[in-house]
């Protein structure tokens, strides 16, 4: 999947107007577990980050570039890593494109301890992870900006809204999806994460298993 040469993968450009209208996807909006093992296409998963939190306008709040995603004061202080079986990347939003993390596959790690095995070998899995640090780059530095627990419940809601996306995306694709827990520790270590990011939650999608 990766260019030659380079440890970036450049996205095609996101498809957008294909699939079902706002009020269908509502409407078929669910948490599935029954995730099979059928691999996204490279344009799928473009249209799926893109969808998630990817850039939707070169002017948002504050004079810095829109996402799909609302976020305090546009601080966007979720990474999304992707984790698929070639390798883990990090999904970079300003050049629609991902950057290898490492070469391991940490499927298996994001998702949390006890929950079973459902949607195992999903193609995709998702990884939340803030990063602390982007608070003091934000567009407007209201005061709750630099207080831990404000900062907790700023970046928990924007998890949520990303999370909330590809819940919309993945109903109007015809694909499943399940946000859940992962193994925190471990997965910080296996990213070579900062003092300063800390991973949150997992969220599986592919295509539904076939019985």
């Amino acid at each position: 999947m990766r260019n030659a040469g380079s440890d970036a993968v450049v996205l095609p450009k996101p498809i957008v107007g294909r699939g079902k209208t706002v009020f269908a996807a509502l409407q078929k909006r669910r948490t599935d577990r029954s995730i099979g093992d059928r691999k996204l296409s490279l344009q799928m998963l473009s249209n799926l980050l893109w969808s998630a939190c990817g850039i939707n306008r070169s002017k948002g709040p504050f004079g810095i570039p829109g996402s799909t995603a609302a976020s305090a004061s546009n601080s966007r202080e979720i990474d999304l890593y992707v984790a698929l079986e070639e390798g883990t990347y990090r999904y970079e939003p300003g050049p629609h494109s991902l950057t290898l993390v490492t070469n391991e596959d940490l499927r298996a790690l994001a998702i949390g301890k006890g929950q079973g095995k459902a949607g195992a070998q999903a193609a995709v899995r998702l990884i939340f992870v803030v990063d602390i640090d982007k608070f003091s780059k934000a567009g407007f530095q209201e005061p709750g900006l630099n207080d831990p627990e404000v900062q907790k419940s700023y970046y928990f809601v924007d998890t949520g809204i990303i999370a909330g996306n590809i819940y919309l995306f993945a109903a109007s694709q015809g694909l499943a999806t399940w946000f859940h827990n992962c193994d925190k520790a471990a997965l910080w270590a296996k990213l070579k994460l900062r003092s300063d990011q800390r991973v949150l939650f997992g969220q599986t999608v592919g295509f539904l298993q076939k019985s």
